[in-house]
């Protein structure tokens, strides 16, 4: 019974994020943004990056390069007294 529950859901689909940082800027300073612009982000390139489920933190990893396209290779799952961390 409880595969044909779960059979249910394995299909919904869940919006996957990954943040590789943050900053904060002044309006002025979006509205300045062009082409070619350059934002230093509050995060280290050696840090790894928080993986968001439905804005749920579940893990973390290294951004990789796949056939010339970014992804993200898991190194630790978060536990579930951490997941209600968020940013």
């Amino acid at each position: 019974m409880e595969n044909a529950t779960l059979d249910l859901v394995l299909d919904v689909k869940v919006k996957v994020t990954v943040q590789l940082g943050s900053c904060q800027l002044s309006m002025r300073e979006v509205l300045a943004l062009t082409a070619g612009s350059v934002i230093q982000l509050q995060h280290r390139a050696s840090e790894p990056v928080g993986l968001y489920v439905n804005d749920k933190l579940v893990a973390y990893g290294e951004v990789v390069v796949v056939d010339e396209n970014f992804g993200i290779k898991i190194t630790e799952l978060v536990g579930p007294a951490n997941t209600s961390a968020s940013s």
